[in-house]
């Protein structure tokens, strides 16, 4: 089996990572694609531990951010990550002022084959102890893009409430899924070629050069 595709969605918290990803697996799978949502490893270790991780806990969980998103890769046709080990990346930069994850992260991420930056068009809602609250959002939104730009990423943002959301994505992923067979049909094309007025070649720009008269 080949690897999977991978979806990553990234984005300050309260944007509606997880909600969306789960809704993208539903609707996939409902297509007959064998689709997967990995959860959030951040969200797993607070709520087992009771507590948000202390500076020096945060390259483990971006290795298992990782961890589980090649496992699912290994397996399943489509991935839809609730993010990558990207977001730790940030959250260790503006809560600890620690860069020393964003290598690895971005290194980990750059394989993925779409990057789904949530918009923050969606109200902050309280998490319990999991988030720090909306004043966070747009410093971090502002360490993700610097992050994706600076390393030559793409993503595409992600706006919408409720099913205008989900299909935005979906719009995406439907693009990304269909490059072979979009490929296939340009290859099956017949060539377009332009002739110019002055000669039968088609790469000719003789005819935009000033003419000189004879002496």
């Amino acid at each position: 089996m080949n690897a999977g595709r991978v979806i990553t969605l990234l984005g300050a918290e309260s944007t509606g990572k997880s909600t969306l990803a789960i809704e993208l697996a539903r609707v996939m799978s409902s297509r007959g694609v064998d689709a997967v949502m990995v959860p959030e490893a951040l969200r797993l270790f607070c709520e087992h531990h009771g507590r948000t991780p202390q500076q020096h806990e945060q390259a483990d969980i971006a290795a298992e951010q990782t961890r589980l998103i090649e496992q699912a890769r290994a397996s399943h046709q489509v991935v839809l990550a609730d993010t990558s080990a990207l977001m730790i990346a940030v959250y260790s930069d503006y809560i600890f002022g620690d860069r020393s994850l964003y290598a690895s992260a971005l290194k980990a991420h750059a394989p993925c084959d779409a990057t789904l930056l949530m918009s923050m068009d969606l109200a902050w809602a309280a998490d319990g102890f999991v988030r720090d609250g909306e004043h966070a959002r747009e410093p971090v939104d502002g360490l993700v893009r610097a992050a994706l730009q600076g390393a030559g990423l793409s993503y595409n943002v992600v706006a919408g409430h409720g099913i205008a959301r989900v299909n935005h994505a979906l719009s995406v992923i439907d693009h990304l899924l269909d490059a072979p067979a979009r490929q296939q049909r340009q290859a099956g094309a017949p060539r377009w070629r332009w002739f110019c007025d002055n000669c039968d070649d088609g790469e000719c720009e003789q005819h935009w050069l000033p003419r000189s008269g004879k002496a």
